[in-house]
Protein backbone atom coordinates (compact mmCIF):
# COMPACT_ATOMS: atom_id res chain seq x y z
CA UNK A 1 0.00 0.00 0.00
CA UNK A 2 1.72 3.63 -1.35
CA UNK A 3 0.15 6.76 0.08
CA UNK A 4 0.53 10.65 -1.67
CA UNK A 5 1.45 12.99 0.84
CA UNK A 6 0.67 16.43 -0.04
CA UNK A 7 1.86 19.38 0.98
CA UNK A 8 2.14 23.02 0.41
CA UNK A 9 4.77 25.53 2.18
CA UNK A 10 5.63 29.10 2.09
CA UNK A 11 8.06 30.35 4.71
CA UNK A 12 7.40 28.27 8.05
CA UNK A 13 10.81 25.97 7.21
CA UNK A 14 11.03 25.19 10.71
CA UNK A 15 7.32 23.72 10.77
CA UNK A 16 7.63 22.21 7.35
CA UNK A 17 10.47 20.48 8.63
CA UNK A 18 9.18 19.31 11.85
CA UNK A 19 6.37 18.13 9.95
CA UNK A 20 8.12 16.12 7.84
CA UNK A 21 10.23 14.64 11.10
CA UNK A 22 7.15 13.20 12.58
CA UNK A 23 5.29 12.09 9.17
CA UNK A 24 8.26 10.22 8.46
CA UNK A 25 8.19 8.35 12.11
CA UNK A 26 4.71 6.99 11.89
CA UNK A 27 4.02 3.67 13.68
CA UNK A 28 3.83 1.42 10.27
CA UNK A 29 5.52 3.02 8.05
CA UNK A 30 7.46 0.70 5.53
CA UNK A 31 5.82 -2.12 7.14
CA UNK A 32 1.99 -1.08 7.10
CA UNK A 33 2.54 1.49 4.33
CA UNK A 34 4.89 3.24 2.01
CA UNK A 35 4.83 7.03 1.44
CA UNK A 36 5.97 9.15 -1.23
CA UNK A 37 5.71 13.16 -0.27
CA UNK A 38 4.71 16.05 -2.56
CA UNK A 39 6.09 19.11 -1.58
CA UNK A 40 4.97 22.43 -3.15
CA UNK A 41 7.37 24.83 -3.05
CA UNK A 42 5.18 28.23 -2.88
CA UNK A 43 7.79 30.95 -3.69
CA UNK A 44 9.78 30.21 -0.29
CA UNK A 45 13.01 32.90 0.44
CA UNK A 46 13.87 30.86 4.21
CA UNK A 47 15.73 27.97 2.53
CA UNK A 48 12.84 25.93 3.03
CA UNK A 49 13.34 23.30 0.37
CA UNK A 50 17.06 23.30 -0.04
CA UNK A 51 16.88 21.92 4.05
CA UNK A 52 13.75 19.74 3.29
CA UNK A 53 15.97 18.28 0.22
CA UNK A 54 19.01 17.90 2.81
CA UNK A 55 17.43 16.06 5.61
CA UNK A 56 14.14 14.63 3.26
CA UNK A 57 15.81 13.62 -0.26
CA UNK A 58 12.89 11.22 -1.15
CA UNK A 59 10.88 14.03 -1.01
CA UNK A 60 9.39 15.57 -4.14
CA UNK A 61 9.60 19.23 -3.96
CA UNK A 62 7.65 20.76 -6.78
CA UNK A 63 8.48 24.66 -7.61
CA UNK A 64 5.36 26.87 -7.20
CA UNK A 65 4.91 30.66 -8.81
CA UNK A 66 4.67 31.69 -5.58
CA UNK A 67 0.88 33.10 -5.82
CA UNK A 68 -0.86 29.61 -5.39
CA UNK A 69 -1.55 29.76 -1.70
CA UNK A 70 -2.89 26.63 0.17
CA UNK A 71 -6.16 25.39 -2.31
CA UNK A 72 -4.31 26.03 -5.21
CA UNK A 73 -0.70 24.47 -3.71
CA UNK A 74 -2.24 21.09 -2.78
CA UNK A 75 -3.88 20.75 -6.27
CA UNK A 76 -0.62 21.44 -7.98
CA UNK A 77 0.70 18.45 -5.98
CA UNK A 78 -2.34 16.31 -6.43
CA UNK A 79 -1.98 16.93 -10.16
CA UNK A 80 1.71 16.20 -10.49
CA UNK A 81 1.25 12.82 -8.01
CA UNK A 82 -1.70 11.17 -9.25
CA UNK A 83 0.48 11.75 -13.09
CA UNK A 84 3.24 10.08 -11.24
CA UNK A 85 2.14 6.72 -9.74
CA UNK A 86 -1.23 4.75 -9.22
CA UNK A 87 -1.24 5.37 -5.49
CA UNK A 88 -3.81 3.45 -3.41
CA UNK A 89 -4.12 6.71 -1.08
CA UNK A 90 -3.54 10.79 -1.14
CA UNK A 91 -2.92 11.99 2.17
CA UNK A 92 -3.37 15.81 2.70
CA UNK A 93 -1.38 17.38 5.00
CA UNK A 94 -0.67 20.83 6.40
CA UNK A 95 2.64 21.71 6.80
CA UNK A 96 1.86 23.37 10.25
CA UNK A 97 0.37 20.04 11.55
CA UNK A 98 2.70 17.77 13.90
CA UNK A 99 1.19 14.26 13.50
CA UNK A 100 0.83 11.87 16.83
CA UNK A 101 2.94 8.53 16.17
CA UNK A 102 -0.31 6.64 15.82
CA UNK A 103 -1.70 9.20 13.34
CA UNK A 104 -1.49 7.49 10.02
CA UNK A 105 -2.72 3.58 11.47
CA UNK A 106 -6.03 5.69 12.91
CA UNK A 107 -6.92 7.04 9.60
CA UNK A 108 -5.81 3.46 7.74
CA UNK A 109 -7.43 0.77 10.20
CA UNK A 110 -11.29 2.56 9.13
CA UNK A 111 -12.25 -0.04 6.32
CA UNK A 112 -13.93 1.55 3.67
CA UNK A 113 -12.60 3.15 0.75
CA UNK A 114 -16.10 4.70 0.31
CA UNK A 115 -15.23 7.00 2.88
CA UNK A 116 -12.98 10.72 3.91
CA UNK A 117 -10.74 10.17 6.94
CA UNK A 118 -9.92 13.24 8.83
CA UNK A 119 -7.63 13.19 11.23
CA UNK A 120 -8.35 15.87 14.56
CA UNK A 121 -5.79 18.27 15.95
CA UNK A 122 -5.72 20.14 18.85
CA UNK A 123 -4.32 23.43 20.14
CA UNK A 124 -0.64 22.27 21.86
CA UNK A 125 -0.89 25.37 24.33
CA UNK A 126 -5.03 25.16 24.96
CA UNK A 127 -5.50 21.19 24.30
CA UNK A 128 -8.90 22.62 23.00
CA UNK A 129 -10.04 21.22 19.14
CA UNK A 130 -8.58 22.98 16.31
CA UNK A 131 -9.55 21.29 12.92
CA UNK A 132 -10.99 18.15 11.80
CA UNK A 133 -14.67 17.32 10.94
CA UNK A 134 -17.74 19.11 11.90
CA UNK A 135 -21.69 17.72 12.61
CA UNK A 136 -24.34 20.28 12.64
CA UNK A 137 -21.49 23.12 11.90
CA UNK A 138 -20.67 21.99 15.43
CA UNK A 139 -16.48 20.57 15.73
CA UNK A 140 -16.66 16.79 16.49
CA UNK A 141 -14.76 15.83 19.50
CA UNK A 142 -12.77 12.32 19.08
CA UNK A 143 -14.18 9.88 21.68
CA UNK A 144 -12.52 6.33 21.01
CA UNK A 145 -14.72 5.64 18.20
CA UNK A 146 -15.35 6.71 14.36
CA UNK A 147 -17.90 9.40 13.84
CA UNK A 148 -19.78 10.66 11.03
CA UNK A 149 -18.96 13.57 10.00
CA UNK A 150 -20.80 16.52 7.51
CA UNK A 151 -17.60 18.02 6.22
CA UNK A 152 -14.25 18.29 7.29
CA UNK A 153 -10.67 20.93 6.97
CA UNK A 154 -7.99 19.32 4.92
CA UNK A 155 -5.32 19.46 7.56
CA UNK A 156 -5.20 16.16 7.34
CA UNK A 157 -7.14 14.32 5.23
CA UNK A 158 -6.97 10.69 3.57
CA UNK A 159 -8.51 10.05 0.85
CA UNK A 160 -9.29 6.69 -1.29
CA UNK A 161 -8.18 5.73 -4.78
CA UNK A 162 -11.73 4.92 -5.11
CA UNK A 163 -13.28 8.29 -4.46
CA UNK A 164 -10.39 10.08 -6.09
CA UNK A 165 -11.41 8.11 -9.46
CA UNK A 166 -14.81 9.17 -9.38
CA UNK A 167 -15.03 12.92 -7.50
CA UNK A 168 -10.90 13.62 -8.95
CA UNK A 169 -8.80 16.22 -7.17
CA UNK A 170 -9.64 19.90 -5.62
CA UNK A 171 -11.43 22.60 -7.39
CA UNK A 172 -8.37 25.08 -8.34
CA UNK A 173 -11.38 28.23 -8.30
CA UNK A 174 -10.81 28.64 -4.27
CA UNK A 175 -7.12 30.28 -4.09
CA UNK A 176 -6.71 29.59 -0.40
CA UNK A 177 -9.37 28.83 1.90
CA UNK A 178 -13.02 26.45 0.75
CA UNK A 179 -11.40 23.85 -1.00
CA UNK A 180 -11.42 21.56 2.08
CA UNK A 181 -14.68 22.27 2.68
CA UNK A 182 -15.97 22.50 -1.01
CA UNK A 183 -13.79 18.79 -1.71
CA UNK A 184 -15.39 16.65 1.24
CA UNK A 185 -19.36 18.00 0.71
CA UNK A 186 -19.03 17.22 -3.31
CA UNK A 187 -17.54 13.99 -2.31
CA UNK A 188 -20.83 13.41 0.55
CA UNK A 189 -22.92 14.31 -2.40
CA UNK A 190 -21.79 11.42 -4.03
CA UNK A 191 -22.70 9.27 -1.45
CA UNK A 192 -19.37 8.84 -0.25
CA UNK A 193 -18.81 9.39 3.74
CA UNK A 194 -16.53 11.34 5.91
CA UNK A 195 -15.65 10.10 8.87
CA UNK A 196 -13.64 11.58 12.07
CA UNK A 197 -10.62 9.55 13.37
CA UNK A 198 -11.40 8.07 16.46
CA UNK A 199 -8.03 10.00 18.04
CA UNK A 200 -6.69 13.15 18.24
CA UNK A 201 -4.24 12.94 15.07
CA UNK A 202 -2.05 15.85 15.97
CA UNK A 203 -1.27 19.74 17.15
CA UNK A 204 -1.98 22.46 15.10
CA UNK A 205 -2.53 26.18 15.96
CA UNK A 206 -6.03 27.78 15.12
CA UNK A 207 -4.99 30.80 12.65
CA UNK A 208 -8.81 32.78 12.88
CA UNK A 209 -8.18 36.28 13.04
CA UNK A 210 -10.07 39.11 12.80
CA UNK A 211 -9.26 39.84 8.40
CA UNK A 212 -7.93 43.11 7.35
CA UNK A 213 -10.98 43.89 5.49
CA UNK A 214 -13.16 43.98 8.78
CA UNK A 215 -10.30 45.96 10.65
CA UNK A 216 -8.67 48.12 8.33
CA UNK A 217 -9.98 52.18 8.92
CA UNK A 218 -9.05 53.23 5.10
CA UNK A 219 -11.74 51.79 3.09
CA UNK A 220 -10.03 51.59 -0.50
CA UNK A 221 -7.60 49.38 1.50
CA UNK A 222 -10.45 47.35 3.25
CA UNK A 223 -12.21 46.51 -0.26
CA UNK A 224 -9.02 45.51 -1.77
CA UNK A 225 -8.23 42.96 1.19
CA UNK A 226 -11.44 41.22 0.91
CA UNK A 227 -10.60 40.24 -2.75
CA UNK A 228 -7.17 38.77 -1.78
CA UNK A 229 -6.89 34.82 -1.01
CA UNK A 230 -6.26 35.32 2.71
CA UNK A 231 -9.10 37.33 3.23
CA UNK A 232 -10.78 34.03 4.44
CA UNK A 233 -14.04 35.73 2.30
CA UNK A 234 -13.12 36.70 -1.03
CA UNK A 235 -16.95 37.25 -2.74
CA UNK A 236 -16.41 35.83 -5.96
CA UNK A 237 -15.01 32.12 -4.26
CA UNK A 238 -17.71 32.25 -1.50
CA UNK A 239 -20.39 32.71 -4.05
CA UNK A 240 -18.89 29.68 -6.25
CA UNK A 241 -19.26 27.82 -3.08
CA UNK A 242 -22.70 29.09 -1.84
CA UNK A 243 -24.20 28.41 -5.35
CA UNK A 244 -23.29 24.89 -5.56
CA UNK A 245 -23.54 24.31 -1.44
CA UNK A 246 -26.24 26.23 -0.58
CA UNK A 247 -27.81 27.65 -3.47
CA UNK A 248 -28.57 31.02 -5.59
CA UNK A 249 -30.49 32.37 -2.92
CA UNK A 250 -28.25 32.34 -0.05
CA UNK A 251 -25.30 33.08 -2.65
CA UNK A 252 -26.54 36.24 -3.16
CA UNK A 253 -27.58 37.07 0.17
CA UNK A 254 -23.59 36.66 1.61
CA UNK A 255 -22.66 38.17 -1.78
CA UNK A 256 -24.31 41.09 -0.91
CA UNK A 257 -23.89 41.14 2.96
CA UNK A 258 -19.91 40.69 2.93
CA UNK A 259 -19.83 43.58 1.01
CA UNK A 260 -21.72 45.61 3.41
CA UNK A 261 -20.05 44.59 6.33
CA UNK A 262 -17.01 45.71 4.65
CA UNK A 263 -18.53 49.20 3.98
CA UNK A 264 -19.58 49.21 7.21
CA UNK A 265 -17.66 47.26 9.50
CA UNK A 266 -18.11 49.70 12.98
CA UNK A 267 -21.77 48.34 12.64
CA UNK A 268 -21.27 44.80 12.30
CA UNK A 269 -18.51 45.04 15.30
CA UNK A 270 -21.43 46.92 17.54
CA UNK A 271 -23.75 44.20 16.70
CA UNK A 272 -21.23 41.59 17.61
CA UNK A 273 -19.83 43.38 20.85
CA UNK A 274 -23.73 43.63 21.82
CA UNK A 275 -24.48 40.05 21.08
CA UNK A 276 -20.86 38.45 23.10
CA UNK A 277 -22.55 40.96 26.32
CA UNK A 278 -25.40 39.07 26.23
CA UNK A 279 -23.77 36.27 26.68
Amino acid sequence: MIISVLITCHNRKEKTLQCLNLLFKQNGIKVLYEIEVYLVDDGCTDGTPIAVKEQFPSVNIIKGNGNLYWNRGMHLAWTIASKTKDYDYYLWLNDDTFLFENALEDLLSFKNDDALITGITKSKSSLTFTYGGYKNKLPIIPNGSFQSCDYANGNILLISKTIFEKLGINDPTFHHALGDFDYTLRAKNLGFEIINSPHWSGYCENHINEPKWIIEKNFIIRLKNLYTPLSGCSPNEYFVFDLRHNGIFLALIHFISIHIRCVFPNFFNLIKFNQSKKN
